[in-house]
């Protein structure tokens, strides 16, 4: 347990989730917890995507805003934003203004409404589940991608999504419990459901 902080009430986490109150709270209560609706996983990927070369509290403080600027993430209605749109989001110092990743949001929201007609953003990611987890019993030990990832990326790329590289995608099936890399001993492994601590789906 040498990665792991015990904190004031008794529960072992990550440092990065053991001293910011809202990455704690994040970690405590949604991060790897299983995301299965269209709109929550545009969500994540939007911000996942946001997040390149950031720090994930940075996008974490600013999700309010974030949801405000893209009219909560509804996909139909990101679909269909223009020039006026992009200005909008542009001049809004309440989210990261850059012009590639507003744009890649924007073509997201496009290309999720196209996946519907074959099956949809959550049976494509969901089908990308390994067999098994990692099991990690220190930082050094969680993978920054994995062969299920570059297979996502790929299979989204392929479908017109932008933004999705290998790294992207593995952060995001951590976010939403596709897979499970909570280090062992944290009180947090293993309580999606889906995963058995020692990494066999449950």
């Amino acid at each position: 347990m040498s990665d792991l902080v015990v904190g004031e009430d008794g529960l072992a986490r990550p440092p990065w989730a053991s001293t910011d109150p809202l990455l704690r709270a994040y970690y405590d209560t949604e991060w790897g917890m299983p995301v299965r609706d269209e709109r929550g996983l545009f969500e994540r990927l939007s911000l996942e995507a946001f997040q390149s070369g950031l720090s994930w509290a940075t996008i974490l403080r600013k999700r309010p805003a974030f949801r405000a600027a893209f009219d909560d993430f509804d996909p139909e209605r990101v679909a269909r934003y223009g020039d006026a749109d992009v200005a909008r989001l542009m001049a809004d110092a309440g989210i990261v203004r850059n012009a590639r990743k507003v744009a890649a949001t924007i073509t997201n929201a496009r290309a999720t409404l196209d996946l519907r007609a074959d099956g949809g953003l959550p049976e494509l990611v969901w089908s990308h589940q390994p067999e098994t987890t990692p099991v990690p019993t220190s930082q050094a030990e969680v993978p920054t991608t994995s062969p299920q990832s570059v297979a996502l990326a790929g299979s989204l790329r392929a479908r017109g999504f932008a933004f999705v590289g290998p790294t992207t995608m593995h952060a995001l099936m951590e976010a939403v419990g596709v897979v499970d890399t909570h280090l062992v001993g944290s009180h947090r492994r293993g309580t999606s459901g889906l995963w058995r601590e020692d990494g066999s789906r449950a």
